[in-house]
């Protein structure tokens, strides 16, 4: 089939993250509308925070990881990508799992089921080039699909805020272990292209402690809850480790240039949500505040600026910020800022907080693929291949 053929299934990131794109601001655009009373949330879950927590982690995020990780593993593998009919089918799948997820009326089963799919038809899709190239370094992205697929499970089953959290936990372990090798690396990289003279220090443990550190703070969860003292105790422990692997990360350096410190405050973020948790579980302040600096300031910041760095990257293109692209860096780091603190600081005002921090999201993503689209679709522009 020609369309099989078009450039925009070349490679995995091109349509997960134009549709993610899409759907970060067409649902968030849904749920602002639902506060102002115009539109009604499904009915898939009880609470209507769920689907909306649901649809952000499995829909939007999940998008994007697989955008990236399928464009990333066959790099790192040295092996044939996932393309055209084969990429095409996963797209036809999570755009099911959206499609079920807002139909009103549509069966429970049904709908948790197409949901469901997604994520083991995208693990294998990566497990088949990792077996085969023995890359066991990174079966860990294996391990965390995995986990996302029994919370996903465990919330259609449970309905119960604590999975969801696990899921955003998965999440952001995903981002400490992929930060942890791009950002020193990307950072290293542009600095001495541009004549100052730093060097990467790997830190092993360091990187390891800080997934452990996470993993431990999912097990307190699950079994404690997110407002526990332990989980409290555990995610100060958390950022302390994660603030010393950034001593190494050259983040005083990168203030010059935006597809570098657009990844350090997604970084910042993580350390700012573990804080955050640490004091919910002391009851200082509302885990929500915790879970948007996940969602919104960590997943928000570190999602778009890999989206546009790798667009750049893989099309061939230079790895220069417009002033378009430097402006959705800046309005996300806005979106996390009233959706994190606004409700804190004014809690009279939280819907209106919704509101705003929700409507300059929408806009964020719709000026992604006002800018993106036409790289993300057309061919290379100096006919390469990916």
């Amino acid at each position: 089939m020609i369309v099989c053929k078009h450039p925009f299934l070349d490679r995995g990131f091109r349509p997960f993250f134009t549709l993610g794109a899409f759907y970060a601001a067409s649902s968030i655009l849904l749920w602002v509308l639902h506060w102002k009373g115009v539109f009604l949330a499904p009915a898939i879950f009880d609470d209507p925070v769920l689907w909306h927590g649901h649809e952000m982690i499995y829909g939007f995020t999940i998008a994007i990881i697989a955008g990236f990780l399928l464009t990333a593993i066959p790099n790192w593998t040295g092996t044939v990508p996932v393309q055209h009919i084969y990429l095409l089918v996963l797209v036809a799948l999570w755009v099911s799992g959206r499609v079920v997820m807002i139909v009103p009326g549509i069966d429970f089963r049904l709908a948790a089921t197409v949901d469901l799919a997604f994520i083991p038809c995208l693990a294998f899709s990566l497990a088949v080039p990792l077996l085969r190239s023995g890359n066991k370094q990174n079966f860990v992205f294996l391990l965390m699909l995995a986990v996302l697929f029994c919370s996903n499970l465990f919330l259609f089953i449970y309905q119960d805020k604590a999975a969801f959290y696990a899921a955003v936990l998965v999440v952001i372990s995903m981002i400490s272990l992929i930060g942890g090798r791009v950002i020193p690396s990307f950072t290293v990289a542009t600095l001495r292209r541009k004549g100052v003279n730093v060097l990467q220090t790997p830190q092993p443990r360091a990187d390891i402690a800080a997934l452990v550190s996470l993993a431990c703070i999912l097990i307190a969860v699950l079994m404690l809850g997110v407002d526990s003292p332990v989980t409290g105790l555990l995610a100060f422990v958390s950022a302390a480790v994660h603030l010393l692997r950034l001593r190494h990360y050259h983040t005083h350096r990168v203030w010059s240039d935006p597809l570098l410190w657009s990844l350090h405050l997604g970084y910042l973020w993580l350390m700012a949500g573990l804080v955050l948790l640490g004091l919910s579980g002391f009851n200082l302040v509302t885990p929500s505040a915790a879970l948007h600096a996940f969602t919104t300031g960590c997943i928000g910041s570190m999602t778009l600026s890999m989206m546009c760095r790798v667009a750049l990257a893989h099309t061939g293109r230079n790895l220069i910020a417009s002033p378009l692209t430097t402006f959705l860096f800046l309005s996300m780091q806005l979106v996390a800022f009233i959706r994190v603190c606004g409700p804190v600081v004014l809690p009279a005002f939280h819907g209106e907080w919704i509101m705003l921090s929700g409507g300059l999201w929408t806009l964020v993503f719709a000026l992604y693929l006002l800018a993106y689209l036409p790289v993300l679709w057309s061919p290379r522009p100096d006919g390469r291949s990916e």
